[in-house]
């Protein structure tokens, strides 16, 4: 079974918690949130305030993309939250390897993104010590792009990365996931999908989720 993360940058912030109830009656596996500053991606999104406020209503684990310069500055922010995984990006951290096991010690699932640019053969050195993977299939900082046809390839290339190096990481595809896209993403090797316009802009996003999860 595909677990499906409903990215909440789509939804109708004037009625977010209509929104967070229908995450909780959905089938919906996670609940994905993106962290944008400003300097890492050309967007601000929403901080610590809106986090700890989704926090507290939604009953689905917390799936936190941290798209920000130096993102283990706030790891143990994170883990209060209760988030049960905390994605980085590999280019917005220096120190990749002491990050993830930061992350672990405060309670979490550690995740490492990659842009659409950077190859997976940069964490070759890594991949047995991350919990799940997040590729972009879309240039970080705004929802509702064109998807990148090259990340069917690179799906495949981290599925035989990750089979070789005996990992146990996931695979999570975020951007321009919809009913073209997500079969074929699924087919090539990915474990989690990703979807925010596609998702909440539907007129039944709860039937949306269900079909994305039986992929």
């Amino acid at each position: 079974m595909t677990k499906v993360s409903p990215s909440l940058l789509a939804a109708d912030f004037l009625h977010l918690a209509d929104e967070l109830q229908m995450i909780n009656r959905s089938e919906a596996d996670w609940l994905h949130l993106d962290v944008m500053d400003g300097m890492f991606v050309p967007n601000i999104s929403f901080g610590f305030p809106v986090l700890e406020a989704v926090a507290k209503v939604c009953r689905k684990p917390l799936d936190v993309h941290f798209m920000i310069e130096q993102p283990e500055r706030y790891i143990k922010q994170t883990a209060k939250l209760g988030a049960m995984m905390m994605n980085v990006h590999q280019e917005a951290t220096t120190h990749l390897h002491r990050t993830i096991q930061e992350i672990h010690d405060a309670g979490m699932k550690a995740g490492v993104t990659l842009n659409p640019a950077t190859p997976v053969s940069t964490l070759e050195d890594i991949i047995c010590d991350v919990d799940m993977v997040l590729l972009m299939s879309v240039n970080p900082g705004f929802g509702g792009q064109k998807f990148i046809e090259n990340t069917i390839l690179k799906v495949k290339r981290l599925r035989q990365l990750i089979t070789q190096s005996g990992s146990n990481a996931l695979i999570e595809v975020d951007g321009g996931v919809q009913g073209e896209t997500a079969p074929r993403l699924v087919e090539a090797g990915v474990d989690v999908l990703v979807s925010g316009s596609y998702v909440f802009k539907a007129a039944n996003p709860e039937k949306v989720i269900s079909d994305l999860r039986a992929l």
